[in-house]
């Protein structure tokens, strides 16, 4: 020990008092912080970045800095998802009808079933292609509709569509806003759309800026999900998993201001309730997005939702 010490240039007492000293209230701090970061790292199953396990402490009533986050992110070791290769899915080289842009880049609305979104991507699994499409609502990012198929054909849109009009049933004039691939531009397609009483609406040929929300959705499966799966059967069970147990329940979107997507529906409803009138209630009401709801109001509403 005393060449231990000699080596160190401490004395023999200092190091033994280093020794008995309790660890300063900073470094205690430091471990119970990575304690909640490890285990918030798991239950998004390595999908949250710096920001949202820093806004995941804050949910828990921890507050702390980013930078401090990641420091501690960084001593462990945890690294999050990151995006893979990109492989084209939109054929628009055809002579279908095409609609109109209705949106302009103007990804905005002012309550649920407004506007969905949808888009159609590509997963590999060992003996070819899977290809997933997906409907989301622009208002609540909830994904509303999707479906998975061995071949990307207008029934794969088809099946998504379905699933979100029976989950959903929206009022009519919904716009449904998309590119302009030939599974959206088919005769079937646009029967469907009619029917259900939704507008069309397609970005310009070429211009992914102009479904830029569907591309970042689909980007943000891919990174969190992955892209690679053994089969189609476990790709349907981990993306149903992914999808309704984790993204639009639990995951934190830094768009509605770091909250999931069925919190800020219940917000929402909650919103609607408390403006209708007794008896009988109004007509649908534009309701503040999260993101300009003022912390009174979203305070009175958590606590009225429960």
């Amino acid at each position: 020990m005393s060449r231990v010490c000699q080596v160190l240039g401490v004395s023999r007492s200092g190091y033994y008092a280093r020794r008995r000293r309790r660890a300063s209230a900073r470094v205690r701090e430091d471990r119970r912080l990575k304690q909640e970061i490890l285990q918030i790292h798991v239950e998004s199953h390595r999908r949250y970045g710096t920001p949202r396990i820093e806004q995941a402490l804050r949910r828990r009533g921890i507050a702390t800095s980013r930078s401090r986050v990641a420091r501690l992110r960084r001593e462990l070791g945890l690294e999050a998802r990151t995006k893979r290769r990109f492989r084209a899915t939109t054929d628009s080289n055809h002579s279908l009808p095409v609609a109109p842009d209705l949106l302009k880049r103007r990804f905005q609305a002012e309550r649920p079933d407004q506007i969905w979104v949808g888009d159609i991507t590509y997963l590999s699994q060992p003996r070819g292609w899977l290809y997933l499409a997906v409907l989301m609502d622009v208002y609540s990012r909830r994904i509303v509709g999707w479906a998975l198929r061995r071949h990307i054909t207008e029934d794969l849109a088809l099946d998504a569509l379905r699933q979100a009009l029976q989950a959903r049933r929206p009022a009519p004039g919904l716009i449904h806003h998309s590119d302009r691939g030939v599974q959206y531009t088919s005769r079937r397609y646009r029967e469907s759309l009619a029917e259900a009483g939704l507008v069309a609406s397609m970005s310009r040929k070429g211009d992914c800026w102009d479904n830029a929300m569907a591309e970042s959705l689909i980007k943000t499966v891919k990174t969190e999900l992955g892209s690679h799966f053994s089969g189609h059967r476990k790709a349907k069970t981990m993306l149903f998993d992914y999808i309704e147990g984790f993204y639009n329940t639990r995951r934190l979107h830094s768009g509605l201001d770091y909250r999931p997507p069925a919190e800020v529906e219940r917000l929402a409803a909650a919103h609607q309730e408390a403006l209708a009138p007794p008896a009988l209630a109004g007509p649908a009401s534009a309701f503040p997005h999260p993101q300009t709801q003022t912390l009174t109001l979203v305070g009175n509403l958590s606590t009225k939702s429960g």
